[in-house]
């Protein structure tokens, strides 16, 4: 990372629609690439985005990654394994007693966990998900340690062979998940179990518990081993591939991974934990939006992210992520750290239908990806989405789409429309297309009313930031209904998570598991967080991290006696602790418990108990620095490109709006709506009475009022 030959950053975000990239380095602009992406091959796609940004550069794929010196990735493949079932056959080695554990789940909840707005109001119809594991593929072992970590009972040889064999050879498995009861207070037999494996199996993939969710709960612990184990295969596989096409097309030096939670792997790590790629796209959009903030001043951002399949929100208050407190994937809970991003199935992509009977419009959730994709790709899509409703509308122009590397078929997707939508709904083609983008919109405002409003949070406080391909083109709508601060469409919108990877720092997670009272002596604490610090620093001086480039965070879980559902609370004293900062951390813990759960909700008398202890270590990356342009005078007639009709949804009709080009647009020019403003690889739309100033980054800040 420190070759002084070698000058750029290069960062790649797969996408359900567009792999999407940023190129970085000190002293020249940023630049970015975006490409369709390529299931099922999905690393052709990485370097048909990245060869995109070396056209734009008059160099070729292969000398842009020969001057790279660090490459950052993040992938939609762990999803895509899990939500398409497409991961490897998996077998369950646990404890003998507990075999339907993960089959169950969390009783009658596991009905309904998971499940859309829409399913949920007929809850007597539900069912669980299906299983990644079948129950002909769970075997139990004689083995037991009790809830202190005592061995009860070694698991024996020779019937963990026998057990290893059966599922190899008569159920055709391909990895095998490990999870014993409390085997995070003591992995011995875990352990024992992977060793045979080794032996009688070595190519099974193998995942234990004990490494991969050392926490209490026996569904969730187990479900997170499942799941790694099904998507481990397929994830380890992904990653040598793309690191071979790397090499082969000149780079040489280090793949970094995106996690969910926030950070940075190497490839070698993050493939042996398929699990923490889990949403790593929308999280390191979140880490994007956060940089932004700080770049900009924004400490409370919420940040919103419309892409071709989804919409997601997060909210940023002070700066501070927020974490979701049960993460999960498809129907399955899992037990990892993961930014909390809350999404809807609607996208530039998603499909328009019309519901049988009553012929009530629906947006999404069935996405037509890249492809077929959009009628207008003209790719053999054959049902309108919301990118046809936005061309029907005047905000894109078929000719200059992806900056003009892709033309539109505008005809053909009005066509489609008028026979699909207006037709049987008795209206123009037109009407039709305003009222399904009004539709959108009103689902966008309610899932961000949904994260604020209902969590006391007034959107007036917050800055809008609106990342992804297709979120400019609504985010002047549903920002003005939330009546936020302003708006922000970043420089980087269109490529947000490629932009959040350059953000990011390497990042290791370490827990261990132990019950103590609140208070307890400062000594107690710091000995059990002193192994896991030591271990923290070994890693990140391997990886080249040391001195002031290592940032250790210190947290525990705590709850009231007798609770559930514990708080995280960071340590925010100096480490280690002293008896002032226990007494700090359980202030903190109530602080925090009653911003979650209502003011007066705190109760001291019941007793605080600490139950995890957690240990977040950053290796701090180097970034190019970026510096603001001076800027020009308001006047934006120079970038004045067009005029054309656009949906305004003051008058309700289509009106002639002034239309800009963004690369003939200077930092200081200031855009009046109505009107569109065409990038390379995005639309922003302005509504009426809208403004929208171009800063010295090149963002355009948009006043709602």
């Amino acid at each position: 990372m420190n070759d002084n030959h070698k000058r750029y950053l290069v960062a790649t975000d797969v996408g359900g629609t567009c792999t999407d990239t940023i190129v970085y380095a000190d002293g020249e602009p940023v630049r970015m690439g975006k490409a369709l992406s390529t299931p099922p091959n999905f690393a052709d796609g990485v370097l048909d985005s990245i060869r995109t940004v070396a056209r734009g550069m008059d160099i070729s794929l292969e000398t842009l990654l020969a001057q790279t010196k660090l490459f950052i990735h993040g992938s939609t493949v762990v999803d895509n394994a899990i939500l398409t079932r497409d991961g490897a056959k998996t077998g369950l080695i646990t404890t003998r007693g507990f075999e339907d554990t993960v089959l169950v789940t969390r009783g009658a909840y596991g009905r309904w966990g998971g499940l859309t707005e829409d399913r949920l109001k007929h809850p007597v119809k539900t069912e669980r998900g299906a299983p990644l594991i079948n129950p002909d593929c769970i075997v139990g072992i004689a083995e037991r340690t009790d809830y202190k970590g005592a061995m009860l009972r070694e698991a024996d040889d020779t019937e963990v062979e026998q057990a290893i064999r059966w599922l190899i050879d008569e159920r055709h498995v391909e990895s095998i998940a490990v999870s014993f009861l409390w085997s995070f207070y003591n992995p011995a037999n875990e352990t024992r179990v992977r060793e045979l494996v080794a032996r009688v199996a070595p190519q099974a993939y193998c995942t234990l518990s004990s490494e991969i969710a050392p926490t209490p709960g026996e569904y969730e612990r187990t479900s997170t081993t499942v799941i790694n184990a099904y998507a481990g295969r397929v994830t380890k596989s992904y990653i040598n591939s793309l690191e071979d096409l790397l090499r082969a097309s000149g780079y040489d030096g280090a793949v970094m991974i995106m996690q969910g939670y926030g950070g940075l792997l190497p490839a070698h790590e993050a493939a042996d934990r398929s699990i923490g790629m889990l949403e790593c796209g929308p999280a390191a959009g979140v880490i994007g939006s956060r940089a932004l903030g700080e770049q900009l001043g924004h400490p409370d951002v919420i940040a919103t992210d419309m892409g071709g399949t989804t919409f997601k929100v997060s909210v940023i208050q002070n700066g501070e992520i927020e974490y979701a407190r049960e993460p999960m994937v498809d129907r399955f809970h899992y037990a990892q750290p993961k930014i909390e991003v809350v999404s809807l199935g609607a996208g530039g992509g998603s499909i328009i239908s019309l519901e049988p009977g009553s012929n009530a419009p629906r947006v999404g959730p069935r996405s037509a990806g890249s492809r077929p994709g959009p009628v207008c790709y003209g790719l053999g899509g054959e049902e309108p989405t919301l990118t046809d409703v936005f061309m029907l509308i005047g905000y894109m122009d078929p000719e200059i789409f992806l900056g003009g590397t892709m033309t539109l078929d505008k005809a053909r997707a009005r066509q489609v429309f008028e026979e699909k939508i207006a037709r049987p709904l008795g209206m123009t083609v037109e009407q039709a297309a305003f009222g399904i983008y009004r539709v959108a919109a009103a689902q966008f405002t309610d899932l961000i009313r949904e994260i604020t409003v209902e969590r006391g949070l007034d959107p007036r406080d917050f800055v809008l930031h609106a990342f992804g391909g297709s979120c400019g083109m609504v985010c002047g709508l549903f920002g003005g209904e939330l009546n936020v601060k302003q708006i922000v469409v970043p420089y980087t919108a269109s490529v947000n998570c490629a932009f959040g990877l350059v953000s990011a720092d390497i990042v290791h997670e370490y827990a261990t598991t132990k019950h103590l009272p609140m208070p307890s002596p400062a000594e107690a604490i710091n000995a059990i967080f002193a192994p896991m610090v030591d271990k923290a620093l070994r890693d990140l001086k391997a990886e080249g991290f040391e001195g002031g480039r290592v940032q250790l965070d210190w947290s525990a879980d705590l709850r009231y006696s007798r609770q559930v559902h514990e708080v995280t609370t960071p340590v925010r004293s100096t480490t280690p602790l002293d008896d002032d900062g226990v007494r700090q951390l359980a202030a903190d813990f109530e602080a925090i418990y009653e911003r979650k759960y209502g003011k007066g909700s705190a109760y001291r008398e019941a007793g605080i108990e600490m139950t995890q202890f957690r240990l977040t270590a950053r290796g701090l990356m180097e970034r190019p620095k970026l510096e603001p342009v001076a800027l020009a005078p308001a006047d934006p007639s120079a970038a004045r490109i067009a005029r054309r009709p656009i949906f305004v949804e003051a008058a309700g009709a289509m009106v002639e709006s002034d239309i800009y080009d963004f690369e003939r647009l200077k930092p200081g020019n200031v855009v009046t709506g109505p009107a569109v403003i065409h990038t390379p690889i995005t639309t922003i739309v302005l509504q009426a009475n809208q403004q929208g100033s171009v800063d010295g980054f090149r963002n355009v800040i948009i006043n709602v009022n």
